[in-house]
């Protein structure tokens, strides 16, 4: 062993912890096992050519000696094909490498991971535009061979747009005497609207006391992709002590997560609206957001 490799030995694992580089139980005995750092990150055999690092071969990895996650998890043969790629960035004839590549093996994991979320995160998207216009058909398949441009406009109070990490959340609220009524408020908003048929979300909730001297009432929601949201707008309304009325919250999403806080806001635009339609005092209800742009 040359005293650089001894020297790259020490440092590696004192800057990892120890055992992150030590030498392989079986082997030649230039073979050596790097755990990577990282949380789940494999271990793997490297052989460090005669006259290292003087010598013009890079070192060479023989292969995965143990993924965290077992040999079906993938992990091992993404670090694999990470490192490799690292180390022959990394080696330079003459000089050391072993920390450059793990460095640079971390920086590569990283970009991946990134790209990797955010393909996740546009498939998402891609579903909640496939939920959203399966909901649309079933929209236009409930109220099929009616003219929905031929009726009336529904009576809709528009709340106060709120903007954040561009998002878009707006509120149109209603007067509603059945659920039939409703449906075909949803449907003829949308039909009506490209827009808002287009946005990303078109969250509804709505509560019908009934008949005269009724024991219980209507009520229903609709996440239309945003998991929860709908029940939320349910819940607002059944503590506002609204009926007969109905609320669409849509969303244009801004490629931003906002996380439980997207929740306020829908609730906010919600709640804007059913006090301009002068469906509940100002200062009644539940307590009011602030506004946001």
């Amino acid at each position: 062993m040359s005293d650089e490799l001894r020297d790259e030995v020490e440092a590696i694992n004192s800057i990892y912890g120890d055992g992150s580089l030590v030498p392989a139980v079986a082997g030649e005995a230039a073979d050596y096992v790097l755990q990577l750092p990282g949380e789940g990150a494999s271990s793997l055999q490297l052989r460090f050519p005669a006259g290292y690092p003087e010598s013009s071969d890079v070192p060479f990895v023989i292969g995965v000696q143990r993924s965290a996650g077992g040999v079906r998890d993938g992990n091992g043969a993404r670090d694999l094909r990470l490192f490799r790629a690292a180390l022959a960035e990394a080696y330079q004839p003459g000089a050391v490498c072993l920390f450059d590549a793990v460095e640079e093996y971390s920086r590569l994991l990283a970009e991946e991971e990134e790209e990797a979320a955010a393909a996740a995160e546009e498939e998402d998207d891609a579903d909640d535009r496939e939920g959203m216009a399966n909901s649309s058909r079933a929209d236009d398949d409930a109220f099929d061979g009616v003219d929905l441009a031929s009726l009336p406009p529904p009576p809709w109070t528009v709340s106060e747009p709120v903007v954040d990490a561009k998002s878009t959340f707006v509120a149109h609220v209603a007067a509603v005497a059945s659920p039939a009524q409703a449906r075909l408020y949803v449907a003829q908003l949308l039909a009506g609207d490209r827009r808002i048929r287009d946005a990303t979300h078109n969250i509804s909730a709505w509560r019908i006391r009934g008949a005269e001297g009724a024991a219980t009432g209507y009520q229903d929601c609709d996440d239309d992709g945003e998991d929860a949201a709908g029940g939320r707008l349910l819940r607002l309304m059944q503590l506002m002590g609204l009926w007969d009325a109905m609320v669409v919250v849509t969303r244009w999403y801004g490629g931003v997560k906002l996380g439980p806080r997207r929740f306020a806001i829908i609730n906010g635009v919600a709640r804007d609206a059913f006090v301009k339609a002068g469906m509940v005092p100002e200062s009644g209800g539940v307590g009011k957001g602030k506004k946001k742009s």
